[in-house]
C-alpha cells in the first residue's frame, strides 16, 4: 500500500458541526455522555432526571456522530457515538459533528485520533490557562489529517482491528495464566499451613525504627508502597530543608514494610535490594523478621490472602481512606501462622518462580502495549 493517492485534508472538509438543541425538562430522564481520554470512546456518564441537570441547554447526539471534549481534546478525548448512546445529551463543552462518510470511514478517524501526532496538533491548537486549556471548534477543523481513498481507509481499519484482536487474545491468555499460577501459589501456601502454630507479629517480626538525623542540604530518596500487593516504587529525592520537620526512617532490603494508612487495602511489601537505603515517613512501618523463625516473603504472602487482609482491616479502625490507620500495637497483636522454617523456605522458592513468571508476562504486556501505537504511526504514513 502506498501513499501516492493520499492527500492532507483539514477536518473541516469532512466534519460538519450540528446543534441539535434540547431544553431539559425536569420530569424527563436523560442519558448523559462523557468522552474518555486516549481515544477510548464515548460512554454513559449518568442517567438522571432532568431536575438534576443544572444547565438546561443541552444537545442531543446521534449514533455515528463525532463528539469531543474541548478541555481534553489534547488527550484524544474524541469519539464516535455508539448505538447505545443514540439520543443521549451533552453539554456545550462537547461539540458534535456529522461525518461525511462519502469521504471518511469513521473508524479510520477513531484510530487516527489515538496517534501522537494528532494529540500534538490538538495541544498546539488548544488555548487557555494550564488547567482550563480548550480546543475550540474552529481550531479543531483546521487540523489536517492524511486521507487515503475510502477502500484504503477500510483496509487500514481491518488490519488494525486484526492486530487488536490478537492483543486482546494475549491479554486473555495472560489473565488465565496469572489465575493458574497464583492458584498454584495459594495451594502451596495452604499445604504448609497444616498444624502450623500461631505467633504474634511482635514475636516473629518486631518493629524497627532507624531514625534519620535530617541535614538541610542533603537529599533523601523516599520509598512508596502500592496497594493490593503491587510492590514498592521510588519517589523523587527531597531536600532536608523541604521536609519542614517531617520525620524520616531508613528502610533496608528485606524489611517487611506496611503503609499505616493503606495496609487495609494491601499496601504491604518486602523491600527489594534496590530499595535499600531509601526513606519512609512515620506512616511506613518497617518490621525485621527474626531469622530462622519466619520468612519476610512468607509473611507478606500471608497478608495478601483474604484472611491476612481481613486481619489488617480489623487492625485499621476508622472510615475509608486516610482516616483508617493501622495501629502499631494492633499490628503487634496480629496472630500469623508460622510453619516449620524449612517449609517456608520451600514456599519462598515457589514464590520466586511465580514472581519471575509474572515479570516475564509484564514485559510481554509492555511490548504488546507499545506495538499498537507503533502500528498506528506506520498505518497513517501509508506503510502498513
Amino acid at each position: 500500500m502506498g501513499s501516492s493517492s493520499w492527500r492532507q485534508v483539514a477536518l473541516g472538509e469532512i466534519l460538519i458541526q450540528v446543534f441539535d438543541e434540547v431544553r431539559v425538562d425536569d420530569n424527563t430522564p436523560y442519558k448523559q455522555v462523557t468522552v474518555r481520554l486516549h481515544g477510548k470512546g464515548a460512554t454513559l456518564r449518568h442517567e438522571v432526571s432532568g431536575s438534576e441537570i443544572k444547565t438546561k441547554r443541552q444537545f442531543h447526539v446521534r449514533v455515528g456522530q463525532l463528539v469531543y471534549s474541548r478541555i481534553d481534546a489534547r488527550y484524544s478525548a474524541i469519539a464516535i457515538i455508539p448505538n447505545d448512546l443514540d439520543g443521549a445529551i451533552v453539554s456545550n463543552d462537547f461539540p458534535v459533528f456529522n461525518i461525511r462518510t462519502d469521504l471518511l470511514e469513521p473508524a479510520y478517524l477513531e484510530y487516527y485520533v489515538k496517534t501522537q501526532i494528532f494529540q500534538q496538533d490538538c495541544a498546539i491548537e488548544s488555548s487557555g490557562t494550564t488547567k482550563r486549556t480548550r480546543l475550540k471548534e474552529e481550531k479543531l477543523l483546521q487540523i489536517e489529517i492524511p486521507l487515503p481513498p475510502l477502500d484504503e481507509q477500510r483496509l487500514i481499519v481491518a488490519r488494525i482491528r486484526k492486530l487488536e484482536q490478537k492483543l486482546e487474545q494475549i491479554t486473555i491468555l495472560q489473565e488465565e495464566t496469572n489465575q493458574a499460577i497464583y492458584g498454584i501459589l495459594l495451594g502451596a501456601y495452604r499445604r504448609i499451613l497444616a498444624n502450623a502454630p500461631q505467633h504474634s507479629m511482635a514475636e516473629v517480626a518486631p518493629l524497627v525504627r532507624r531514625t534519620v538525623k535530617i541535614v538541610p542540604d542533603e537529599e533523601y530518596p523516599e520509598l512508596g508502597l502500592r496497594s493490593w500487593g503491587k510492590g514498592t516504587f521510588h519517589k523523587p529525592a527531597i531536600k532536608g530543608s523541604k521536609l519542614n520537620g517531617k520525620r524520616l526512617y531508613k528502610i533496608e532490603a528485606g524489611d517487611l514494610v506496611f503503609s499505616n494508612v493503606f495496609s487495609w487495602e494491601g499496601a504491604v511489601a518486602v523491600a527489594k535490594p534496590e530499595d535499600d537505603g531509601r526513606f519512609g515517613s512515620h506512616r511506613f512501618i518497617s518490621r525485621i523478621v527474626k531469622p530462622g523463625i519466619a520468612s519476610a516473603q512468607f509473611l507478606y504472602s500471608h497478608f495478601m490472602t483474604e484472611e491476612g487482609l481481613q486481619q489488617l482491616r480489623e487492625a485499621s479502625p476508622g472510615s475509608a481512606g486516610r482516616n483508617r490507620t493501622l495501629g502499631l500495637k494492633a499490628l503487634d497483636a496480629i496472630q500469623v501462622p508460622v510453619p516449620d522454617f524449612e517449609l517456608q523456605f520451600w514456599f519462598d522458592k515457589i514464590f520466586q518462580r511465580v514472581e519471575a513468571l509474572r515479570q516475564e508476562q509484564a514485559e510481554v504486556r509492555r511490548e504488546a502495549d507499545a506495538l499498537l501505537p507503533a502500528v498506528l504511526e506506520r498505518a497513517f504514513r501509508g506503510e502498513l
